[in-house]
């Protein structure tokens, strides 16, 4: 199971988190704009965001296991 501890924070996942809100934020952004809510153009920048910063957040936050002899 996949356990995160949220005392590993560091500046990578603040900056996975900005990832995150630029990815959620462009979309809205260009749909909002210019009203186009599909596209493959802006699916790809989209998803690219969104996805490093899920990753990001993850592995920075993730405890590894510890070995208890």
């Amino acid at each position: 199971m996949l356990k995160l501890n949220m005392n590993n924070m560091n500046i990578f996942t603040i900056l996975s988190g900005l990832f995150l809100l630029a990815g959620v934020g462009f979309y809205l952004y260009w749909g909002i704009r210019f009203g186009v809510w599909a596209d493959i153009g802006i699916y790809s920048i989209t998803i690219f965001f969104v996805l490093s910063g899920i990753l990001g957040i993850i592995l920075t936050l993730y405890d590894t296991p510890s070995k208890q002899d």
